[in-house]
Order: structure tokens, then sequence, then C-alpha cells
């Protein structure tokens, strides 16, 4: 919360979406969320991909969403256990569709113009220091995606 308040006037007023544990989305509000933006930022527990149907993903079409930033795969003692609980009833194709590559790849195939993912499991704090260097270098600093990954590498 501190970082998108930090930066919430230098890029747009228009910030919409889940913070917190306000809620879990559901469905019809990731694809709202992905539908209606130019930019979207996903910062949570485990797998983007687990959190969203791969079906109905792979069925949109969000042209208008030029940036996903996938800061997933912190993991907790409890974020684990969940996403153990329901890789169980999952196949081997379905969970190797949920890494990182594949969910880039599929991201694309929809219209998205790039990706940011993390590419293995992270602290949160880790995270976090990620978020604030692509906040400072894409906002404050008006660097391009590329040029903020390079930094980031």
């Amino acid at each position: 919360k501190e970082i998108l308040e930090k930066y919430h006037d230098l890029f747009t007023l228009q910030w919409e979406g889940v913070i917190g544990d306000m809620c879990v989305p559901s469905q019809a509000e990731w694809e709202q969320l992905l539908t209606n933006c130019s930019a979207f930022l996903f910062y949570g527990m485990e797998r983007f991909m687990s959190h969203v149907l791969r079906n109905w993903l792979v069925a949109m079409n969000i042209p208008k969403c030029r940036l996903v930033i996938l800061l997933d795969l912190v993991r907790s003692q409890q974020s684990y256990q969940r996403i153990t609980n329901s890789d169980i009833h999952k196949s081997c194709l379905h969970i190797a569709l949920e890494r990182p590559t594949e969910t880039a790849m599929l991201l694309s195939l929809t219209g998205v113009g790039s990706v940011i993912a993390t590419q293995w499991y992270t602290t949160l704090q880790e995270s976090a220091e990620r978020l604030e260097v692509l906040f400072e270098n894409l906002l404050s600093f008006g660097k391009t995606a590329g040029q903020t990954v390079h930094i980031l590498q």
C-alpha cells in the first residue's frame, strides 16, 4: 500500500483494483480488471495462473493492456499449503502452464504487449523491493519497460 500511495499521483488518477485482504477477486473481476486497463499489476502469493482460470484467460482478447507486471511466486507456509492442495487436482500439463514462461506466452497470445514476470520463488521483502525499483524507473524516471528490466537484472 505504501508503494502504491507513493506513486499514485505520478502516473494516473485511475488506479483501480483489489488491495490486500479486501476480498478474493472473482473470475469476472479478474476479467474486468484485465480488459479495462493499459497496465496490470499482480503482486501476490504463489503463481498468478493459480488465481485465474486458464481456459477463461486464453479465450480473452485484451489488446488494450500494454503491460502486465507479475510479482508473484511469493511463498508462505499458508500459501504453500493452499497451492499444494489445489495442485493435487490438476494434471502435470495444467501445472506446467502456470510456470512463468508459459504464463507470459498465454498473456501474449491474448494481446498483452509486454510481460514482466518473476522467474523464481521469492520473499515478500524481495518482491516489495522489485516493485519499488519498477515504479521508480517506470513512473518517476520515465524509463521503458526494457530499460527497467535491465536495471532489475
